[in-house]
């Protein structure tokens, strides 16, 4: 645990083997929140991709010559999110320009939440609208049945 919080492995692109060419990388990074301590999964074949941690100018031109890590081991590879920062990775031989670049933004961990006053045990939405009928309905029938 991070900071009281578990760290998440993203399956990039949402799926797990989903770093090819045809997945919009931006839109699924826009969608999702990184955090110090996850993990990035790429599922790939390594037989025609790879993936190369690169920085912004290289990863922006495609260019895979002067990539910072390789990442790329068996086609099931994961990389570790270890600062608050841009990362950038790309397909090597020739696959960037077919859109398989990815940016991610790495933020600080967020605090954990404090213990509910209390000290109850159940989430905060447990007593929401729709569970307290329920509740009362089961605690009802358990001594009426």
């Amino acid at each position: 645990m991070v900071h009281g919080r578990d760290p998440v492995l993203h399956d990039v692109g949402g799926g797990r083997q989903n770093w090819k060419p045809g997945v919009n990388f931006s839109d699924w990074s826009t969608h999702q929140h990184f955090y110090i301590g996850d993990w990035l999964y790429f599922g790939f074949d390594k037989n025609l991709y790879s993936v190369l941690e690169v920085n912004k100018s290289n990863q922006e031109s495609c260019n895979e010559a002067d990539f910072i890590t390789n990442i790329t081991k068996g086609g099931r590879d994961v990389f570790e999110l270890k600062e608050a920062r841009p990362y950038y990775f790309i397909s090597g031989r020739g696959f960037c320009f077919q859109g398989m670049k990815l940016s991610v933004n790495v933020e600080n961990t967020p605090p954990a939440l404090p213990p509910s006053p209390g000290g109850s045990s159940f989430p905060p939405k447990f007593f929401g609208h729709s569970h307290l009928p329920m509740l009362v309905a089961s605690v009802f029938w358990l001594f009426v049945g």
